[in-house]
């Protein structure tokens, strides 16, 4: 994409010329120009002292017909990965110094203006797992991995599976991939060994992995959900408490001057260890079994702190 966007702003370049503006050796320049030619793209070499490589016909493109705010939009969301990654930050300068004259300086702009920074306070930035690369790696090869998983009971299993995608949930990281029994998905630090192998596999038609994964969401969130209790407490704590457990606590309208929310969880020690923090300042409703483990919970602190 950077030789293609530089040959739309010179309109002729050499392979030296690539090779010193894009910071890669003259030969991978010569070979990514003769990679666009047969790759279908109209550019054509013409020899000679003052010759080079073209668009034929002055042919143009502005980042593969995108317009100024577009460009600008798809910097907006490289910049912030490039903060974070090397290589993306080195692919990313190219890009920009790649563009034309008219794009470069609002697609500089876009791309400085987010910087993410995963690390929580007090924490050091994490390093991508290296298991990770490699499925990655096979993910955009398409090549089928060989699996040894560790279960729920820490019982180890192998499977080779087509792996279709990897999906990072507040730094954990997921596969979702095909295996003999269906779709299915892998929890990556559960993953004891992945091995890629020389066999390739067709990703299947129509396959959307943000699509799959909002399904895989909803199926755990309703899982996770089997159980709601209902709860009082001031209008101003509210927010503290939907920030907490997200879309496990919906507001369920006003009992007087307290808001009543729904609190759900898979059982009711999980509710009662979600609320047991708020002490006299909420009041549970329903169900008793909640509220008799609130109850456990709190004669267990009495018991213990009085």
């Amino acid at each position: 994409m950077a030789v293609l966007l530089l040959m739309q702003a010179r309109g002729r370049v050499t392979a030296a010329e690539v090779a010193e503006e894009l910071e890669i050796s003259v030969a991978t320049a010569r070979r990514d120009l003769e990679a666009l030619s047969t790759a279908g793209i109209p550019v054509y070499p013409q020899p000679g002292r003052n010759g080079g490589w073209q668009l034929i016909g002055g042919a143009r493109t502005d980042l593969s017909g995108l317009s100024a705010t577009e460009a600008q939009a798809l910097f907006l969301l490289v910049g912030p990965a490039a903060s974070i990654a090397p290589d993306a930050k080195a692919a990313l300068r190219k890009l920009v110094r790649a563009l034309p004259d008219t794009f470069r300086e609002h697609a500089q702009a876009a791309a400085e203006a987010v910087v993410i920074d995963p690390a929580r306070w007090g924490e050091h930035v994490k390093e991508r797992p290296e298991l990770v690369r490699r499925l990655q790696d096979a993910v955009v090869r398409r090549r089928k991995v060989r699996l040894v998983y560790q279960g729920r009971g820490r019982e180890e299993s192998e499977r080779l599976v087509d792996p279709l995608g990897l999906v990072d949930k507040d730094d954990i990281w997921y596969l979702i991939a095909l295996t003999d029994k269906g779709q299915r998905t892998f929890r990556v630090e559960r993953v004891v060994s992945a091995e890629l192998t020389e066999e390739s596999f067709e990703r299947p038609a129509g396959f959307d992995l943000s699509v799959a994964w909002e399904e895989i969401v909803d199926r755990m969130e309703e899982r996770r959900s089997g159980l709601t209790a209902t709860v009082l407490m001031d209008e101003r704590f509210v927010w503290v408490m939907q920030d907490r457990l997200g879309r496990n606590c919906e507001v369920d309208g006003m009992d007087g001057d307290r808001v009543r929310l729904k609190v759900t969880a898979p059982t009711p020690l999980m509710i009662a260890q979600h609320l047991a923090g708020w002490g006299g300042s909420i009041e549970v409703i329903d169900p008793p079994s909640v509220q008799a483990e609130l109850a456990r919970l709190g004669r267990e602190l009495a018991d213990r702190y009085s």
